[in-house]
């Protein structure tokens, strides 16, 4: 089984997965991400444009994806942001299409709450975060302005493309959708979970070992290209 776990950027995709993978056995994170970042290095700086473009990386995550699911012994994650229905019919689409059972989930929530997970997205605001402090605080003060000094381009670029990201990712055939305003990293793994049959490992964390386990997620996921 895939699950192929969509939504916008900053919306709590990669938390959720290496939250599945961290309790349930056998599972294992293929970040598509990953193959597109290594494609845009590849380019002259003036080339580098959106890595979903091009069709080596749609067909590379198939084939990756594909390979993966077929030889491993397990549940295979992926998250990934698809907001256009042709790409996303090259990639999940081609992959059902092979016999895969793939389960996709869009990962929702008001433009406010996206803002300011991406403000906590930079190192500084992990470190608050780690600590405790509400590195947010005035998140709703600063809503539709950038998200303010110290962030890298990729978070800006984020919030350039949010409206966007909402307004496509709310289309029936991105179903099926989960709303996480108000839901923990914890609590959006159960749902996706029992949506798709699946058992996970009960979460016997305490907050601060959840804290510093999301931090280490967050800081290895940081780019700044």
């Amino acid at each position: 089984m895939l699950l192929w776990i969509n939504g916008p950027f900053g919306g709590g995709k990669t938390q959720t997965a290496y939250e599945i993978q961290r309790r349930l056995p056998g599972s294992v994170v293929c970040d598509p991400e990953h193959a597109g970042f290594g494609l845009r290095r590849t380019l002259p700086p003036e080339l580098r444009g959106d890595f979903q473009d091009l069709s080596s990386w749609r067909q590379g995550v198939v084939e990756v994806l594909d390979l993966a699911l077929t030889k491993h012994d397990g549940v295979v994650i992926a998250p990934m942001t698809v907001t256009d229905s042709g790409y996303f019919e090259e990639t999940v689409g081609r992959l059902r299409e092979l016999g895969h059972d793939v389960r996709h989930f869009t990962l929702l929530a008001e433009r406010e709450t996206v803002l300011k997970r991406l403000r906590e997205r930079g190192f500084g605001h992990l470190l608050q975060y780690v600590a405790g402090k509400n590195a947010g605080k005035n998140a709703g003060k600063n809503a539709g302005k950038d998200i303010g000094k110290g962030a890298g381009p990729r978070e800006s670029w984020a919030v350039q493309q949010l409206d966007h990201c909402l307004e496509r990712l709310r289309k029936p055939e991105f179903a099926e959708h989960l709303w996480t305003d108000h839901s923990t990293v914890p609590k959006t793994a159960d749902r996706i979970a029992v949506l798709a049959g699946l058992r996970l490992r009960p979460n016997n964390e305490g907050p601060l070992r959840t804290r510093l386990r999301q931090a280490r997620v967050g800081i290895r996921h940081i780019r700044f290209d």
